[in-house]
């Protein structure tokens, strides 16, 4: 499992977890694409665009390989803003590659790249 060294581990002064230390001995996590309601707490949304903050920052409009990323926190994003770079994707493994995609994340998320509407 790839550790993306620099990457933030949670989000400041929060528990929202954005990495994980070790790979899970009975398995990798399953990435699904979790549907957001508008009814979510501030502090949820707040750990949406801080992790896609920290993803633009890190790789850009790159692929990237998932390695250590929280795939609780990358569900969130799974589907919409953050979506496969490769085929066939395998949402379990740790090899994965995945990419942001620009124009929806930055619909979902302008904060997070400086140009908040």
């Amino acid at each position: 499992m790839l550790k993306h060294r620099g990457f933030p581990g949670r989000l400041p002064g929060t528990d929202f977890q954005f990495t994980i230390r070790r790979a899970n001995p009975k398995g990798v996590t399953k990435l699904v694409a979790r549907e957001r309601f508008r009814d979510r707490a501030p502090a949820d949304k707040r750990a949406d665009a801080g992790f896609m903050a920290a993803l633009w920052e890190a790789f850009g409009e790159e692929p990237f390989e998932r390695g250590n990323l929280d795939a609780g926190r990358l569900s969130w994003l799974f589907g919409r803003e953050v979506v496969p770079a490769e085929e066939p994707f395998d949402p379990e493994s740790y090899e994965a590659r995945l990419q942001i995609d620009v124009t929806r994340a930055r619909a979902a998320f302008p904060e997070a790249f400086g140009t908040e509407e």
